[in-house]
């Protein structure tokens, strides 16, 4: 039995699509995050960090996003979407799904919740450095994309792909969003043509950046 605690367009969305998109039976739990309900004592049983998603399988929780969406192309190899353990491929993997959550990850909280690293008074300088960071962050992956993509992997598609076309979608409303990088903006239209994108989207009721 697996269960999803998700919120819609949050960094549970990655798990909930890879779910859809391996064809893996799954019931979803949801948690409304303005009513507070990630911080119940219920949930925090579950997670105590008191955030989504978390993975439950056979009563076992997985939590980070990242590492659940890893455990997942391992657990149903027949999709192809990890390479083989031990192989360069598979180190250049990692190395993305690092770099997203190291790096991209972090940025995007300081963004998103700017009075968390620098406290009020330092709110829109904290959210400036977020923006560079992030924004280096894509040119960084654009460059990589234009020379050896169109996949982060180059010609093979992986579960890192998946993660980063969430990531893109967070910045959808900032002032420069991911996908005015020509060589980001391929890819995500590669991803967001997957009928799995589509049925995540209808799931969770969304209807930007499409």
């Amino acid at each position: 039995m697996i269960e999803l605690y998700y919120s819609p367009s949050t960094a549970s969305m990655v798990v909930h699509w890879l779910l859809i998109e391996l064809g893996i039976p799954h019931t979803l739990r949801s948690l409304d995050l303005d009513k507070r309900e990630h911080k119940a004592p219920e949930y925090l049983a579950i997670n105590p960090a008191g955030v989504v998603p978390a993975l439950v399988i056979d009563g076992q929780v997985i939590l980070e996003s990242p590492a659940i969406a890893m455990h997942l192309a391992d657990a149903y190899p027949a999709a192809s979407l990890a390479p083989p353990p031990g192989t360069l491929q598979r180190a250049h993997y990692y190395q993305w799904f690092f770099f997203m959550a190291n790096t991209l990850q972090p940025a995007y909280r300081a963004w998103f919740y700017p009075t968390e690293p620098a406290g009020e008074a330092n709110s829109e300088a904290s959210k400036a450095m977020a923006r560079e960071r992030i924004e280096t962050a894509w040119q960084r992956v654009d460059t990589h994309l234009a020379a050896k993509g169109p996949y982060l992997l180059g010609e093979k598609l992986s579960a890192a792909d998946f993660m980063l076309t969430m990531l893109m979608r967070w910045s959808r409303n900032m002032p420069k969003p991911a996908h005015t990088w020509p060589a980001l903006a391929k890819h995500a239209a590669l991803m967001k043509a997957r009928p799995a994108f589509k049925e995540v989207y209808a799931r969770e009721g969304l209807s930007d950046w499409t």
